[in-house]
């Protein structure tokens, strides 16, 4: 438990000491966070304002009364009253240092929270069309996905990470009609330029020449109508494995694999049509135009229509066409309605911001299905745009012309890949620039985190040096006298530490992995100044050679920032490194 986490439990055994009338309302959420301006003190909190309605007192007068309870408590130093009723705290140094305890003896499990009690999430995310290889643009989705869901682990979830194939309708017919050529042309026959509206990538050879292994000559003299249908299955299960191997590379799984085809062929899509119905929300009937749409040809057209503005949609949805086949949605709710028939209630999907209208399309069918019990969230993330050499580069499937995710590691690292897809928040468009990326310098998030931890190992193995026998143990290093430690700046060094399970919990409950990413950036930076401010202050330094006793307990400290950057870099799925090629690190 952190300390902010100790001082919200403490405010609410005061509030439970104080029996204020609520009437018969619940206590209303307060928060407990450090102050705008760190002058104020450690710590600030709202309680008092939050309390002042259901309590029908004023802030000033709540926070009053509340004031001496916390003066009471044995790590609090200070309390005083700001504005209207914000109370802000300033903790003993004994806080600080028990802090640094937690820290070193919890680990890397240090910020794990039990916010989500266990309930059980599906996170469905890259879910690219299995056409061909993992390119950059579907990077950042994958790395969001993966660390949403190592994210909400760590908050105590039950996440369970899906991967669903559009492996059905015409994209994959396509495909299925350019392996036949390519195989044609691995059998010898010269097939001239790809004709257009055929999928042109270097990568279809690799499947033709692995159909040529599997089956020779068998589909190559054969009607469409013969070959069609395997050679789909075919390609779609090479490129699946291909998909799945290319994200091992940026160490991510899945633990289930859903298909379209088998929704479609096992006839969910009718039952949940049927389920509709029977709950009377299905009808025929007419749209108005689209809107802001000017369409001199428009004419209302009756459609088999679901209920859906009932559900908080702002117009009713066809579930078929007018040929009586069914919708492009229809497959997507067949897909949620798995999702709650296998008991996930609580869904989270991560799509490019060009499913625009997804979400309000699929939460009415989703509350249907499940009579409300069931929610639906979208994360959604904008384009990447790759530059290689100065120029940027267009990436499509159709044309061939891809920067692919396995190139993207080879030439840069997958820690590197995972950490610079969270630098932006996902709605923001992201540049990713090779060069930027490799770049030695603090410009570079990637670099600069790492680098931040690579000194703490550096420190450690300077102080072998100085104290042979040196037991740097998390436990050892624990049972310092950490009252030594007692220099501002070291205070507020474990500040910076002490809000990482505050960060953990706000960025799962907010659904924003990058968080992670910008709380990191952030400690990096503190400890970098930290480590600057001991060039003019001797005291800062973290070996003291005349001091061995205080040197231990500057490596305490070391070794909690050391502990909370390998914390968060787990999080994003990052191997934390122990040195820092091509630059020599001191003390």
């Amino acid at each position: 438990m952190s300390v902010f986490q100790s001082v919200h439990e403490a405010l609410g055994s005061i509030l439970d000491r104080l029996a204020l009338d609520l009437g018969d309302q619940p206590r209303p959420a307060f928060v407990v966070e450090p102050p705008r301006d760190p002058a104020h003190g450690d710590m600030a909190t709202n309680v008092a304002m939050v309390l002042t309605k259901l309590a029908k007192k004023t802030p000033r007068f709540l926070a009053e009364l509340i004031k001496p309870e916390l003066e009471a408590l044995p790590f609090i130093e200070s309390v005083s009253i700001a504005g209207p009723g914000f109370i802000n705290m300033r903790l003993a140094p004994s806080a600080w240092h028990q802090e640094i305890k937690d820290i070193l003896l919890a680990g890397l499990s240090y910020g794990d929270s039990s916010i989500g009690g266990g309930a059980k999430v599906n996170v469905e995310f890259v879910s690219v069309n299995p056409t061909g290889p993992m390119h950059a643009g579907h990077v950042r989705g994958a790395v969001l996905g993966d660390t949403l869901c190592r994210l909400l682990t760590k908050a105590g979830y039950d996440v369970t990470r899906e991967y669903y194939m559009n492996d059905a309708g015409t994209q994959i017919d396509v495909l299925a009609r350019t392996t036949h050529l390519r195989y044609r042309q691995a059998l010898g026959e010269d097939i001239g330029a790809i004709p257009e509206g055929l999928y042109p990538g270097e990568y279809l050879k690799d499947i033709a020449q692995a159909l040529v292994a599997r089956d020779g000559d068998k589909w190559l003299h054969k009607e469409e109508s013969v070959w069609l249908e395997p050679l789909r299955f075919f390609a779609t299960s090479y490129l699946i494995e291909v998909i799945k191997e290319d994200l091992k590379l940026i160490g991510i799984t899945h633990d289930v694999f859903s298909n379209e085809r088998v929704l479609i062929e096992n006839g969910t899509l009718d039952k949940v049509f049927k389920i509709l119905e029977e709950k009377g929300l299905i009808y025929t009937g007419t749209l108005p135009p689209p809107r802001g749409k000017v369409m001199e040809d428009w004419s209302p057209v009756p459609l088999v229509l679901f209920r859906s503005s009932q559900f908080g949609d702002d117009v009713d949805r066809p579930l078929k066409k007018r040929d009586g086949s069914w919708a492009y949605v229809m497959p997507d709710i067949a897909y949620h309605y798995d999702k709650i028939r296998r008991g996930f209630l609580f869904m989270i999907n991560v799509l490019g911001t060009d499913h625009g209208g997804y979400l309000e399309r699929m939460r009415p069918a989703v509350a249907a299905l499940s009579d409300g019990k069931a929610s639906l969230d979208v994360l959604f993330n904008n384009i990447v745009k790759v530059f290689k050499n100065g120029v940027p580069v267009k990436l499509s499937k159709r044309s061939g012309n891809l920067i692919t995710l396995r190139e993207m590691v080879e030439q840069v690292g997958a820690g590197a890949v995972r950490f610079f897809m969270l630098t932006r928040a996902p709605e923001a468009e992201l540049e990713f620039d090779f060069a930027k990326v490799v770049e030695q310098s603090r410009d570079n998030p990637v670099f600069y985190v790492q680098y931040a931890h690579a000194r703490t190992h550096s420190v450690m193995r300077q102080a072998k040096t100085l104290i042979p026998d040196l037991d740097d143990s998390a436990q050892a290093l624990a049972a310092q006298d950490l009252s030594l430690m007692d220099e501002v700046e070291e205070l507020a060094l474990v500040r910076s530490l002490a809000s990482w399970p505050r960060a953990v919990q706000a960025a799962a409950l907010a659904r924003e992995p990058h968080r992670i990413a910008f709380y990191l950036m952030g400690l990096a930076a503190d400890f970098h100044s930290f480590w600057n401010k001991g060039n003019d202050k001797a005291a800062l330094r973290f070996i003291q050679a005349d001091d061995l006793k205080r040197t231990k307990v500057k490596l305490a400290l070391v070794k909690a920032v050391q502990t909370v950057l390998a914390n968060g870099l787990a999080v994003m799925g990052c191997r934390a490194l122990e040195e820092m090629r091509h630059e020599q690190i001191t003390p």
